[in-house]
């Protein structure tokens, strides 16, 4: 009886790894494009459509439970609207910003600082923790993302002087860290879709004075093929598909242990540089991508774990 009350439970568990794996990926070509087509389209209008766009794709599934939970809806406008915010409005521009200043593969190495937020932020504002081979799996995942911030040689480490781009970079970490975690305090109740629609509408609201302002300031899309289809990709893959895997995968397995999948953005995101924005891969690359990839392995395998579903 044990084991058929398990399988469910574990297929559950499997299926939400796929979707953490799907998600770091889309996420991951997001820092590519960000970075390729940064002198075509501005930062905060690349936030603003890519939402819009996610919004409008979204709404026709959306707007039957919309319109049937309203009331859910306007209930809990503060979280919903907080939730936007974080991970929609900050987290989209910042990370636009950040990369119209510094490299595609900075920004995924730099994004590898996320679980140790969403574990701080988890401690500080839910009282939670890790087990042993889950801060094991953190560690050797942080070495893997020092070996390739280093380039394969430590004392560089010392010599590390971030540049504007990467504190925006870090910046928008943080939004998303935040916004993970908090998801813990969603409205019970509420269909994911109209969940996402009010928060897609909540980062549209946000980021539209902005919008405003940056194209009063003559910073406009330059129209070309490249730029469409930049933000097409942006709406639908890293924003739409994205944020229903990840929401799915974090009620399934928890932030702490959703969150430890960004250490693959290093992995992903600098195999996605070399392929698309031509960069050349080291020797560094190949073993920062294996520390990463056996530190979330060691967070996600029963081994470690053995109270886990």
């Amino acid at each position: 009886m044990r084991k058929e009350e398990d399988s469910p439970k574990l297929q559950g568990h499997a299926l939400a790894y796929i979707l953490l794996l799907l998600t770091v990926l889309f996420w991951s070509g997001n820092w590519v494009v960000g970075r390729g087509i940064r002198g075509e389209v501005p930062p905060i209008a690349l936030s603003f459509w890519r939402w819009m766009i996610a919004l409008i794709c979204l709404l026709p599934w959306a707007w039957p439970h919309v319109r049937s939970q309203w009331r859910d809806l306007a209930r809990h406008w503060r979280i919903l609207t907080l939730l936007g915010l974080c991970g929609g409005a900050c987290h989209n521009a910042l990370t636009y910003t950040g990369l119209s200043l510094t490299t595609a593969t900075n920004g995924a190495l730099l994004a590898s600082a996320t679980p140790i937020m969403i574990i701080a932020l988890s401690w500080a504002l839910l009282g939670k923790g890790l087990r042993l081979g889950e801060w094991l799996g953190v560690v050797i995942s942080l070495f893997g993302v020092l070996a390739i911030v280093s380039h394969g040689e430590p004392s560089l480490l010392i010599e590390l002087r971030p540049n504007p781009g990467d504190l925006w970079v870090l910046a928008a970490m943080f939004s998303w860290a935040l916004y993970t975690v908090l998801l813990a305090r969603r409205p019970e109740g509420l269909h994911p879709l109209a969940f996402l629609a009010a928060i897609c509408a909540a980062g549209i609201l946000g980021l539209a004075p902005f919008y405003a302002w940056e194209i009063a300031g003559g910073q406009t899309i330059k129209p070309s093929l490249a730029a469409y289809s930049a933000i097409a990709y942006a709406g639908l893959f890293p924003a739409l598909l994205g944020f229903i895997f990840w929401n799915r995968a974090v009620a399934e397995v928890g932030s702490n242990k959703a969150g430890l999948f960004m250490n693959l953005m290093p992995a992903f995101g600098t195999l996605l540089s070399i392929m698309f924005l031509g960069e050349r891969p080291g020797l560094y690359h190949l073993v920062g991508i294996l520390l990463i990839l056996s530190g979330v392995y060691l967070t996600t395998s029963r081994r470690w774990h053995p109270g886990m579903p």
